[in-house]
Order: C-alpha cells, then sequence, then structure tokens
C-alpha cells in the first residue's frame, strides 16, 4: 500500500497546550508523524511518496472562505498585536453573544475556535495546507484505481468543522478528501471516524447531505471530549437525515464490544450503496494511549483492519489521532497489514 507523506508537518510544532490546568508540551506532536513513518519503512508496507500540490478549490469546497483566511494570517496578527507566547483563545460567542466576528486578533481567535488546548503557531497554516494535500493526493490515487491508500496526515483533521478549529485540527482533510472523491465521480462515499473522539467537524460539515454517510465510533462524549456533539440520536437533518450515526461507548470499553459495533457500522456502509470509503484512522483507542479510555490491544487493530477489507470497497485511510506512545507506528500499520491481507 502506498503512503502518501509530507516533512512540511514538522512545521506544526507548537510548544503549548492547556491540559489537565497546565500547558503542557502538546500530545499531538511532529514525534507522532516519524513514528507511524518509521513503522511503515521497518514493514515495508509499500512506496512512500510526496503529496501533489491541488490548490486552494478543494479546501475553500468545504471549508468557509473567512475561516481559511483567518487561519492564512492568524499568526502574522497575533505576532502583530505585540503577543509574545503562542495563540490560545481565551473567550468565545458563547449562548445569548453576538455572533460577530471580532477585528483584533483575541477575539478572532475565539470566534473561529471550538476548543482552547490548541494553541496556533508558526508555520502552522503552512503543515495544516501540507496535510490537505497529502489528504487530495490519496484521493486520486482511489480515483486511478487503487485498492487501498494511506494518507499519513499530520496534523489531523478530523475535529475541524466547515469554519472552526479545535482537537489539533485545522482543515478537516477527511472532509476535503471525501468531497474530491465526489467530484472525481463518486456518487456516494462514507466516512467511517474510528479515531477515539467523535469526528464531530466531519458531522458537522455533511450533516444536511445524503450523498457522504458519516459514522463514528468514540468515547461517549459524557465522558469525552469534544463532549457537545456525538451522541446516538444525531441523525442527521434535512436530506442528511438517516445519514449520520454515531456509537458513542464507555470508558473500558473492551474490543469486543468496540468491534460489535464496527460491524454494525461496516452494515450501513454496504446498505448505503457506498461507492468508496474513508476511513478517519485514530489508533488512539490503543490501551495505552494517554488522553483515552477504550482497551484495544495491538493485535485488534488487525483484525479491524480485516473487517474493514471485507466490504471490498476503494478505501482510503487518513490518519487522525493516537498519541505519542512506540506502539501508534504499530497499530496504524497493523489496521492497514490487515486490510491488505484481508
Amino acid at each position: 500500500m502506498e503512503t502518501i507523506y509530507s516533512e512540511k508537518h514538522k512545521l506544526r510544532d507548537a510548544q503549548t497546550e492547556l491540559y489537565g490546568g497546565q500547558l503542557v508540551y502538546p500530545h499531538e506532536r511532529p514525534s507522532r508523524a516519524e513514528y507511524v513513518l518509521n513503522r511503515v519503512k521497518d514493514s515495508e508496507l509499500g512506496a512512500v511518496t510526496s503529496p501533489e500540490d491541488f490548490g486552494m478549490d478543494p479546501i475553500l469546497a468545504v471549508h468557509q472562505p473567512d475561516f481559511v483566511s483567518f487561519l492564512q494570517t492568524v499568526w502574522d496578527e497575533w505576532k502583530a498585536a505585540g503577543m509574545k507566547g503562542e495563540a490560545i483563545p481565551t473567550t468565545w460567542p458563547a449562548r445569548r453573544m453576538v455572533q460577530k466576528c471580532p477585528n483584533f486578533i483575541d477575539g478572532k481567535l475565539g470566534y473561529y475556535s471550538l476548543a482552547c488546548e490548541t494553541s496556533i503557531s508558526e508555520g502552522t497554516w503552512e503543515a495544516a495546507y501540507a496535510s490537505a494535500q497529502v489528504a487530495l493526493t490519496g484521493a486520486k490515487r482511489l480515483n486511478d484505481g487503487a485498492k487501498g491508500v494511506f494518507s499519513l496526515c499530520r496534523p489531523p483533521g478530523h475535529h475541524a468543522t466547515t469554519d472552526l478549529y479545535g482537537g489539533f485540527c485545522f482543515l478537516n482533510n477527511a472532509g476535503i478528501a471525501a468531497q474530491e472523491t465526489l467530484n472525481n465521480g463518486a456518487k456516494r462515499v462514507a466516512i467511517v471516524d474510528v479515531d477515539f473522539h467523535h469526528g464531530n467537524g466531519s458531522q458537522d460539515m455533511f450533516y444536511q447531505r445524503d450523498d457522504v454517510l458519516f459514522i463514528s465510533l468514540h468515547g461517549d462524549p459524557m465522558e469525552a471530549f469534544p463532549h457537545f456533539l456525538g451522541h446516538a440520536d444525531e441523525k442527521g437533518e434535512g436530506a442528511g437525515e438517516g445519514f449520520n450515526f454515531n456509537y458513542p461507548l464507555q470508558p473500558g470499553t473492551p474490543f469486543s464490544a468496540w468491534r460489535e459495533a464496527l460491524a454494525d457500522a461496516l452494515n450501513k456502509v454496504k446498505e448505503f450503496g457506498a461507492e468508496a470509503l474513508i476511513i478517519s484512522l485514530g489508533v488512539d483507542t490503543f490501551e495505552n494511549d494517554p488522553i483515552s479510555f477504550f482497551k484495544l490491544a495491538s493485535d485488534d487493530f488487525i483484525t479491524y483492519g480485516e473487517d474493514i477489507a471485507k466490504l471490498g470497497l476503494p478505501t482510503h485511510f487518513v490518519m487522525e489521532g493516537g498519541y505519542d506512545v512506540d506502539e501508534i507506528g504499530i497499530n496504524t500499520v497493523n489496521v492497514l497489514q490487515g486490510f491488505e491481507g484481508g
């Protein structure tokens, strides 16, 4: 299986994350991608290639222009305002407040963010743009006939909505790839998000559409980030009603229960008649991941890769979460090898 990868992910090297009441070195760090890349090479999974550049149009097909413009200029505006640290929002247009974007950068940060753990630093836009191009190159490979392809995206994307960043995500790589797959001729595309955290950005992006089926298996939002989306009764709206499914799961969920949910999700993909499948591949479901509470062991990732393969669909794996433990590379490649052997 080909892996698409860009060295530009290293430009996203923030030094601060608000976690547990402290500013800490972020869980989402450059070494995440390096662990995965090294395992890809050591296991001889396949060729590692650089992305093509598809420009801004595919990004603007799913993200609001003002939001994208904000991401492009936020760091320069922050520095121009005399701020000394990394850009972290401190206020939001909460309930009963005016939903109007301020001129001052501190207000803009709150207007375009959904959480405050994700600081913005120099190089963030360049890395996010490159990550989107990685996903777009994967979509092209699928259109060219690949059975499976792996887009090693960093920063991740599934928490980014059409107009909000957060959860370490800036541009929604899976959503951008899904729209590009439709633009390449597919009529129906499914996104199955297996990251520990709910793919709130992807859900929001396609919630009123019937050409993209979105399904997420994740920690119950009553107990886990992003908290305010991802419940089982969220089924879609308008044309999208019946094309959104969530499987919120409890702390301590073992692989047996998680796999049952996946089986039901994959059956829904089959019933939908998807022509292509995008897997938002977060491996933070691992039992030793530092910020999750599921109990998957490394061998379980092989098994569910095999389960996904049984659908027989062209499948695009887009890297999401999975945090800085050695096994992130092992578990990611286990899924891909399970798929290839399934």
